[in-house]
């Protein structure tokens, strides 16, 4: 410690051995090439949700109201992105970092599937690695002027949702669950991790909510009745979504055309964000 110090870290540059860390102490810098304005996180307690067909339409919907979007794929053991959206090539790289891949409506991606040689090769990789590798994916790639990014996160509270709240400025979190997961644990425990890093909450998605039958258009509630606005109430959550059990989901992510997906489910949310 100096003579001259204030004893306020947060607007000193030394380094000495008094200094308390802060949180911004913790944050990677992006390339400096890169410009990313929103970074939100998409979660959840478990897997089998449908995190990653939600996180790609969100994608989709943002890029639909005109926002410039990128999609990071942290999931680092079981991607899907590239796949949900009909991305084959291979990400490219010069000396300057590594390029994302460009969807056809402009959405920026990078997965590990991009940097395999095959999409079916298995990342036998242990948890430092992979929380490695999902950190240089924001550090080493040159993201264009994004006005948002949405984080494809690994399911639980594991290394990699750990450093991707310590190592990237997460601006909040998108919970996705289903409706018997709901009135659990496991909704809690990531409300609860949320709040221990700092991050808020800003959506809460049920998905598989209910089925609309074709023939009467009647919902039935396949997976029990829907608490989605008794737990958004609960956390102070902003902003929840109900999504249907729909065929017509799943079968443009299996064909990679998640992009022609037009619903308007997360208008709400998304104007909540106040991107741009």
């Amino acid at each position: 410690m100096t003579e001259e110090c204030t004893h306020n870290c947060s607007t000193c540059s030394k380094h000495c051995s008094d200094r308390q860390m802060t949180k911004e102490d913790f944050i990677a810098k992006t390339n400096e090439l890169s410009h990313v304005k929103k970074v939100i996180a998409v979660v959840s307690g478990k897997g089998g949700v449908g995190k990653s067909s939600v996180t790609s339409m969100l994608a989709v919907a943002a890029r639909r109201k005109g926002f410039k979007t990128a999609v990071l794929d942290a999931d680092i053991t079981g991607p899907s992105v590239p796949k949900t959206f009909g991305v084959t090539e291979k990400a490219m790289g010069s000396e300057v970092g590594i390029f994302p891949a460009m969807t056809k409506t402009g959405i920026e991606i990078m997965s590990v599937n991009l940097l395999l040689e095959n999409d079916t090769d298995p990342v036998i990789w242990r948890g430092p690695v992979i929380a490695g590798t999902v950190k240089q994916f924001w550090t080493d790639v040159i993201w264009n002027d994004v006005d948002v990014m949405f984080i494809d996160m690994p399911p639980g509270t594991g290394d990699v949702p750990l450093t991707v709240f310590q190592s990237i400025p997460v601006d909040g979190i998108v919970v996705v669950t289903t409706p018997q997961d709901l009135v659990s644990m496991i909704v809690e425990k990531a409300v609860k991790m949320a709040e221990k890093m700092d991050v808020p909450v800003v959506g809460l998605v049920e998905n598989l909510a209910y089925f609309t039958c074709p023939d009467c258009g009647k919902r039935h509630f396949i997976f029990g009745q829907s608490h989605a606005a008794e737990i958004a109430a609960r956390y102070d959550i902003p902003s929840f979504v109900s999504l249907p059990i729909d065929p017509k989901t799943a079968i443009l992510c299996d064909a990679g055309s998640i992009e022609s997906y037009d619903g308007d489910d997360f208008d709400d949310l998304l104007d909540g964000l106040k991107i741009g």
